[in-house]
């Protein structure tokens, strides 16, 4: 072996570079979404915000039904108490009117009695919350109440000159008319405002009347039309029945008067069309007519009337000459309802008269 021979060196493969691991599942990346998977997620939000929207409308409208149906029962609960009430007044007043007058003081003090309940049941009937469906019901309401308490505040201060021989016969007369307050109230109630909150009620999907529906009161103010007559107002009350006026013998000749129109706060009424004025205050009618007769007549009266509600108003003129023309200021005794209403303006038969056809206007009235 040479000096310059080496040993041969034992060769080695190379190593080979270690394979990389595949990221385990966990790791994976995650590939793109396709335009497809997008539009999916995108539907599926819509669909989503939808059904929210509808389920909150459906909620709130739920909500909303069943607070316009809870108002509903609070108004009618309220009128209902409210009308019981005042029936209750009228049933006291009524009583004390018809009982013993042999003490005027103690009569009085019930009478005022009455008259100082039916003024606070006006006023609590004034401040009901009142839903938009029976906004109109309850003008209705108050106006019944209205007419209630000024009836019987009136009457209270004409029954102790009743009770007096010297003006018993003009007092016991006044008291008849005002009864017609009550009896326009109770149709005024009964007729127009029951009927709208049983209307309101259904409407809105709330039972009237049977067992758990809704109960209404329908009960009315004046116990009996006879209290209209005077003669029955002079039996309860004790005192003599007012005498008729003596017959008075006409002048010969011809006798009468022709309503020539009729205007409120210088609007001439028309009998071929209706008529619109307000309700409130009481409107006051002017009324010209003439004496179309061959005679003098004294003490005229003129008078209008609002047929359903049975409201009117007079006037006297103290005399008419033949040919002449006169004019007549005639005002309601109080605000008639809203609605529309036949009037008629009329001048009263005088003694001796004959013929009248031509005493009366006729007019359809809408009172706003």
């Amino acid at each position: 072996m040479s000096f310059f021979d080496e040993p041969e060196e034992t060769r080695t493969e190379p190593r080979a570079a270690p394979r990389r691991r595949r990221p385990t599942a966990g790791g994976r990346r995650s590939r793109p979404a396709t335009r497809q998977t997008i539009l999916i997620r995108q539907i599926v939000l819509v669909v989503v915000v939808v059904l929210a929207i509808v389920l909150i409308a459906l909620l709130v409208n739920s909500c909303e039904s069943n607070a316009r149906k809870t108002a509903l029962k609070d108004y009618n609960n309220s009128v209902a108490s409210l009308n019981a009430q005042s029936v209750n007044t009228g049933t006291n007043f009524f009583h004390a009117l018809s009982g013993p007058t042999s003490d005027p003081t103690a009569l009085q003090t019930n009478l005022n009695q009455s008259a100082s309940d039916a003024s606070s049941q006006l006023r609590k009937a004034k401040g009901i919350d009142t839903p938009d469906e029976v906004k109109s019901a309850q003008q209705d309401f108050v106006q019944a109440l209205q007419m209630r308490a000024d009836g019987v505040r009136n009457i209270a201060g004409q029954v102790q000159p009743a009770l007096n021989s010297q003006s018993s016969k003009q007092a016991v007369n006044t008291i008849a008319a005002e009864m017609a307050r009550f009896y326009a109230s109770d149709v005024l109630y009964i007729n127009y405002a029951v009927p709208q909150i049983i209307g309101a009620l259904r409407a809105a999907g709330i039972a009237v009347g049977g067992l758990g529906g809704q109960q209404v009161n329908s009960s009315q103010f004046l116990p009996s039309i006879n209290w209209l007559n005077p003669t029955s107002v002079a039996q309860q009350l004790h005192v003599s029945s007012p005498s008729p006026a003596p017959a008075v013998k006409a002048a010969p000749g011809v006798h009468g008067h022709a309503m020539q129109s009729v205007s409120v706060g210088g609007t001439a009424l028309s009998s071929g069309s209706t008529n619109t004025i307000p309700a409130s205050p009481p409107p006051t009618f002017t009324c010209v007519f003439t004496n179309d007769g061959q005679n003098n007549e004294t003490n005229v009266v003129v008078k209008v009337t609002v047929v359903g509600p049975g409201l009117s108003g007079q006037a006297v003129v103290p005399q008419t000459v033949p040919g002449h023309q006169y004019t007549a200021q005639v005002a309601l005794s109080s605000a008639p309802p809203k609605g529309t209403y036949p009037v008629t303006a009329t001048v009263e038969k005088v003694p001796g008269e004959t013929v009248t056809t031509h005493n009366t206007e006729r007019f359809q009235v809408t009172f706003q």
